[in-house]
């Protein structure tokens, strides 16, 4: 019979590549130095392989090791869902969802997705963080968030997504600048245009340097903001353009009177926003779930230039 690591052993390698220290490890998972390093030792002599280089000032795990935390990863979430589902029979969404979203999505999207999972699932813990796109897809695929609340396009590959809705953009002008006092605005209006975006990561930067490539617009490289409140506030006192978010817009725009928003004729001024998770992940059906009640909230919400994707 194939030998067949347990799952404690998985958990020992597990804490040990997170925390880099034996000792903090073993603490963490609430056994003695001794049994820990005992027990990886075990793990690796019957594997025929070295999990974890002990001999750095920082303990951390080798190539190989590396390798294998991803997997070890995901039979100990599958033994944890496992017992969520034996104990709560799958009525709910499993007790506990570690929740990515993106900054500029996230905290204008989710009032009212909130307030429909505390009338729906009360029982459910729902753990927020916020985090550029790129970073939040690197940390669902590692496991440290269940799930990604995130702008398309949701680059990697390991993850699957379900739609959530379509957010309108806006382009945001100086009050006083020539082109809001015109009605309508075309890409090629924007030629020699300086545009502000947020930094690399976000999905807005992507965005705002497709536009400067296809309209000439200058992309500014000595400033990126650091929120859309930043941007604003550099677009209010004249700094350059940029885009915003419509569900953005409709929590923070309601008296600011020195940023004018206009549409772009010829461009798809618009986002798909989406719910992404680990590709086999045990807890998809908790996910999808997720996703159909977050539909339910953001339609619930009524925000002006969301919308629900098309069946």
């Amino acid at each position: 019979m194939p030998y067949r690591p347990s799952h404690r052993q998985l958990e020992y390698l597990v804490a040990v590549a997170e925390h880099g220290h034996f000792g903090r490890a073993a603490r963490a998972c609430n056994v003695s130095q001794p049994t820990l390093s005992a027990q990886l030792k075990l793990l690796e002599d019957r594997l025929g392989v070295v999990l974890i280089d002990r001999g750095g000032a920082l303990v951390q795990a080798t190539p190989a090791g590396h390798a294998l935390l991803s997997h070890a990863r995901t039979v100990l979430e599958t033994l944890d869902e496992f017992v969520r589902e034996a104990k709560a029979a799958d009525k709910g969404l499993g007790g506990l969802i570690r929740l990515g979203v993106a900054p500029t999505a996230g905290p204008y999207l989710l009032t009212g997705v909130i307030e429909l999972l505390q009338e729906r699932v009360p029982g459910l813990q729902l753990y927020i963080r916020e985090e550029r796109p790129s970073l939040l897809e690197t940390a669902v695929r590692e496991g440290t968030v269940d799930c990604i609340l995130t702008p398309q396009p949701v680059r990697e590959s390991r993850l699957v997504s379900d739609d959530l809705c379509v957010e309108r953009i806006y382009l945001g002008l100086p009050q006083r600048h020539p082109l809001a006092a015109l009605p309508a605005l075309s890409v090629s209006d924007l030629h020699g245009e300086r545009m502000l975006t947020l930094g690399r990561g976000h999905r807005l930067y992507d965005q705002v340097q497709t536009l400067c490539a296809a309209s000439g617009a200058i992309m500014s490289e000595d400033y990126e903001g650091t929120s859309l409140d930043a941007l604003r506030q550099m677009v209010s006192i004249g700094m350059g353009l940029s885009l915003f978010p419509a569900a953005y817009v409709a929590s923070e725009f309601a008296r600011e009177r020195q940023v004018v928003l206009r549409e772009l004729s010829g461009w798809p001024m618009q986002r798909h926003i989406v719910l992404a998770w680990r590709e086999g992940s045990p807890r998809q059906a908790h996910f999808q779930r997720l996703a159909k009640l977050a539909r339910e909230g953001i339609a619930s919400s009524g925000l002006e230039g969301v919308s629900l994707p098309e069946a």
